[in-house]
């Protein structure tokens, strides 16, 4: 029965062509939207991961309890020995050190006068003193507007806006005064090698990037970090994962009250984020949702028509003395056999047309004027395929087509053999 009604499905394209199409163009535009909202959350997600949460962060109990205002003074003592043993209890995770400061930077004449200054926010990386995972994951390279990354001791980048402001030029140096960890005054100079955009008003009025150990030397933070940030392989977010990490880490300190314990917050707790990825993953199942409804009703719509359009054909086959259960059974399991066939052409469709935009992207920066290099702002648009993607396209693809179908087909029960008999004279 099945080999035959597939047969009839695969020469009769006047029959079964136009419905194949549409379920196959329904579920891909299903599957593409699903597809691209997880990747818009996976964008957010990766944005704040890398520049600010890390997968997992450890830091001080005081240092959380006053994280809006970057104490340095309640900042992780002994970081080596506690890098080292996050290092060893789990290998799989790159853990790097990084440091937030801020103060003054004041340009010099040439006899010794300031010319400009201004208030700067600091931010430290790992650029030359570690493993040299940070420039990749920072996409630093990208985001420069002039000049390289630094290579050396008290070698800085500054945003763009910032140097405009202040008149400087590559090669130029700064003086920054600020406080070091122990609340006294902190004094370096630095060589400006490279320009940066960081693509938000804010940070590109007054922020500089500096090497992780050059912020220990100015602030007097030897051996001492701000916090340390964890990530996990390919640097791929796995809530779970994550939060089995600083679990079986906190576990370990939960026994002592010192405030300067370290402690492990995972992406999804830190700040607003854990509303913010809940709110975004409710607005994304809503959307999807919603989608899924429209695509549903447009599907059921098309089997219904089918069915409608058949009804000589199976006035035929009543009269040659087919059953009307019979003609049921035979028209719902090839209603269920075209919505297979369009749904696994339109999910392969769909699929890989969101694995090319996770793996490649869509450079969308000539959209987005004065954004070509920004450093927090994406310039690329991409998608991600999860699990979900290879069956959500059955909702519409396959029941929402039967079930027109399924509808239509009661008519067949509701009819005289005699008016059909009317029908096909007429």
């Amino acid at each position: 029965m099945i080999a035959f009604l597939l047969k009839g499905i695969l020469r009769d394209r006047n029959r079964s062509l136009l419905p194949i199409i549409i379920v196959a163009i329904g579920v891909m535009l299903t599957v593409m939207l699903t597809g691209y909202i997880k990747g818009i959350l996976g964008d957010v997600v990766r944005q704040s991961a890398r520049f600010e949460t890390g997968h997992m962060k450890v830091v001080t109990q005081a240092y959380f309890d006053n994280m809006a205002q970057l104490p340095n003074d309640l900042a992780l003592d002994e970081v080596a020995a506690l890098s080292q043993n996050l290092s060893e209890h789990y290998p799989d995770v790159d853990w790097v050190q990084r440091i937030k400061f801020g103060g003054l930077i004041d340009v010099l004449d040439d006899q010794g006068n300031s010319r400009g200054q201004g208030p700067v926010a600091g931010l430290s990386f790992e650029l030359y003193s570690g493993a040299g995972s940070e420039p990749k994951r920072l996409e630093l390279s990208n985001s420069l507007v002039e000049g390289v990354l630094p290579q050396a001791s008290n070698e800085i980048l500054m945003s763009y806006k910032f140097a405009d402001k202040l008149d400087l030029a590559l090669g130029d140096e700064v003086s920054y005064l600020g406080s070091t960890m122990n609340e006294s005054m902190a004094f370096s100079i630095f060589k400006i090698v490279g320009f940066i955009r960081f693509g938000v008003p804010q940070m590109d009025e007054g922020t500089i990037i500096c090497d992780v150990e050059d912020a220990k030397v100015i602030l007097d933070m030897d051996d001492a970090s701000s916090e340390i940030l964890g990530f996990l392989p390919k640097d791929r977010y796995d809530k779970k994962r994550s939060y089995e990490i600083a679990d079986q880490f906190n576990v370990s300190y939960q026994e002592t009250d010192d405030e300067f314990k370290p402690i492990m917050l995972p992406l999804a707790e830190q700040g607003e984020l854990k509303s913010l990825i809940a709110s975004a993953e409710n607005m994304s199942f809503i959307m999807m949702a919603i989608f899924l409804f429209a695509m549903s009703i447009v599907l059921w719509n098309t089997g219904l028509l089918a069915g409608l359009r058949r009804y000589k054909e199976f006035g035929i086959r009543l009269a040659l003395g087919e059953s009307k259960g019979h003609i049921y059974r035979s028209f719902t399991l090839e209603a269920v056999m075209v919505g297979i066939i369009g749904t696994v052409i339109g999910t392969l469709i769909g699929v890989s047309f969101i694995w090319y935009l996770q793996v490649y992207g869509l450079d969308i920066s000539g959209m987005m004027e004065q954004v070509e290099s920004s450093l927090m702002l994406p310039t690329r648009l991409t998608a991600q395929v999860t699990p979900e993607l290879f069956f959500i396209g059955f909702i519409p693809g396959l029941f929402a087509m039967v079930l027109g179908n399924m509808l239509s087909g009661i008519g067949i029960y509701k009819r005289e053999t005699a008016s059909l008999f009317k029908e096909l004279e007429a």
